[in-house]
């Protein structure tokens, strides 16, 4: 039996990485949080993450992945998203924490003498602050566990200081701090047998670090077998029943079911001195009764749904990355599995698209994600043009959005040169412009955090399809952008048939368009899919995804 913690203090689980990069530390952290809230304790994630930019806001996605936006405006690491997700609720600016933020702080406060002139050392003034974030994370959730999730791989220099903070809180409070490795077992295609010495290896390279887990997550291709695990609990000291199987699964949501599977939650409560609060959830299993239900859903889905994704953050050398949209994709899903549709996303690389329309001729519904820039501009635009003539749904995210403006206004109100100023500063027909405010900032060079951010209240019009979707007047919704829809062109587009569905409050701001005499065509200013959780679609996924499952492809 559990006994229960005679301590009141918050309880702190580091979660590390090793061998490899891309182990997925983001979906494991979150399927712990998801555990751990399922056994009625509040939890508080944080990204730790080792470069120096102050935040992702500036950041390729290719390089980088997605940027999620916060509701406060934070520009995120794209684990946020998973977070959020996996947990169902909404995140601020203290769930994330750079080494950049963190060394720009300590460095602020010495400009303004707060050490008192002492010399400012990187030991331990930034561990100090490392410690300062990861406590006001929880503080902020009023958390009885705050997971700390370490960016990079165990052995790097970068993020050796997250270490050395999580060494020093073990140190001071050793039955409060606990850390989870996730490691990695390949099988070597010319042995074909799991070997288990790298993760050995990344074990002892947090040794070095003055670190003992007690708890290794083995991810491998398949479940590790008895043998493997006796070797492991062997080489780290840690208990067979502390190893627990990650192997790779067909859908992440499943994740956090095989973590509870193989008892993972008791066995981290009692290592916490914690017992699971029976009297807020039932016992056992069923707390993850609503999120079974969903992965069941995923496994019976089977009338399939084909959404094309028309970008260009898709390719680099040989590879498509899908991490630069990865909240469109899991909106997508969300949407399908709930409706027991099985969804297949294609990704169409936009330049491709103009010289051969015809790509687009098999699918179902069609979806332009933000995005910046000039490049494979056109074929978006076609793309729109194909979906507004065929009858195709159609939704557009934000440039999705933009486009759907510059496309109309070009062929259905004959300004055949209008644009974007984004793109064409001196066109005739600036139909889409930047905000005065934003422009001085362009002109100063301020990029980073300087964006129209995070969520915004949004007014919706009677007798429109979204409202019917939303089921309510108001709403609020994420941005990330610079341009907005130029009002001295409203009253031209709203005559003309395309209709102004929402704005904000105070009507200045366009945040919504649709077309009325048309299946599904929407576009939105700010991004849906960053609100979209497994438990709760989007109401305008779920929209765009049931008009489209009910076309024939």
């Amino acid at each position: 039996m559990l006994r229960a913690s005679n301590s009141a203090e918050m309880k702190y689980i580091f979660v590390s990485g090793g061998v490899i990069s891309g182990l997925g530390k983001g979906i494991a952290t979150s399927s712990i949080a998801l555990l751990l809230k399922s056994a009625g304790y509040k939890v508080a994630p944080i990204k730790m993450d080792p470069y120096l930019n102050v935040d992702a806001g500036t950041m390729n996605p290719i390089e980088h992945g997605e940027v999620f936006v916060l509701d406060d405006g934070t520009e995120t690491d794209q684990d946020l998203g998973h977070y959020e997700r996996f947990l169902n609720q909404s995140l601020n600016k203290t769930n994330i924490a750079t080494q950049g933020s963190i060394y720009l702080s300590v460095i602020q406060r010495e400009r303004n003498l707060e050490y008192d002139g002492e010399c400012v050392d990187v030991v331990t003034y930034i561990t100090e602050e490392i410690i300062a974030r990861i406590k006001q994370a929880g503080k902020s959730k009023d958390a009885d566990i705050v997971l700390i999730e370490i960016g990079g791989t165990t052995g790097e220099y970068q993020n050796i200081l997250f270490l050395e903070a999580n060494r020093l809180m073990k140190l001071k409070n050793p039955e409060d701090v606990f850390h989870i490795h996730i490691t990695y077992l390949p099988v070597p295609a010319s042995i074909g047998e799991m070997k288990s010495k790298p993760a050995q290896m990344s074990v002892r390279d947090l040794n070095a670090a003055g670190i003992q887990p007690d708890m290794l997550l083995a991810r491998a291709q398949r479940p590790l077998d008895q043998s493997r695990i006796k070797k492991l609990s062997i080489a780290t000291g840690l208990e067979p029943e502390d190893i627990i199987s990650a192997p790779d699964v067909d859908s992440i949501y499943k994740v956090p079911l095989g973590f509870a599977d193989q008892n993972l939650t008791d066995r981290l409560l009692q290592k916490m001195r914690l017992t699971r609060k029976e009297r807020d959830l039932p016992a056992g299993r069923q707390g993850l009764k609503q999120w079974r239900e969903f992965v069941e859903k995923i496994n019976s889905s089977k009338e399939s749904v084909k959404i094309a994704i028309v970008g260009k953050y898709f390719s680099t050398g040989d590879f498509t990355l899908a991490d630069s949209y990865i909240s469109v994709i899991e909106a997508i899903k969300h949407a399908a599995w709930t409706q027991g549709l099985k969804p297949q996303i294609k990704w169409i690389d936009s330049e491709k698209i103009e010289n051969n329309i015809r790509i687009l001729e098999d699918f179902q519904g069609i979806l332009v994600p933000g995005g910046f820039g000039s490049r494979g501009i056109e074929g978006k635009i076609a793309a729109i043009k194909y979906a507004r003539e065929a009858n195709i749904p159609y939704f557009g995210l934000c440039y999705g959005m933009q486009l759907a403006v510059v496309e109309y206004a070009r062929n259905v109100l004959g300004m055949e040169i209008a644009h974007t100023t984004e793109i064409d500063p001196d066109t005739k027909f600036p139909v889409i412009h930047i905000m005065p405010d934003q422009q001085k900032k362009l002109l100063t060079r301020e990029y980073g955090a300087t964006m129209r951010l995070g969520a915004w209240d949004c007014k919706l019009k009677l007798n429109t399809k979204v409202r019917a979707l939303y089921g309510k007047e108001d709403i609020s919704e994420r941005h990330r952008h610079r341009y907005e829809f130029n009002n001295e062109y409203l009253e031209k587009f709203a005559k003309n048939g395309l209709n102004i569905a929402g704005t904000t409050p105070d009507g200045k701001l366009v945040e919504i368009i649709e077309i009325k005499d048309h299946p599904f065509f929407v576009g939105t200013q700010f991004h849906p899919e960053l609100k979209s959780r497994p438990l709760s679609p989007h109401p305008l996924f779920l929209g765009f995804i049931k008009i489209a499952s009910e076309k024939k492809p």
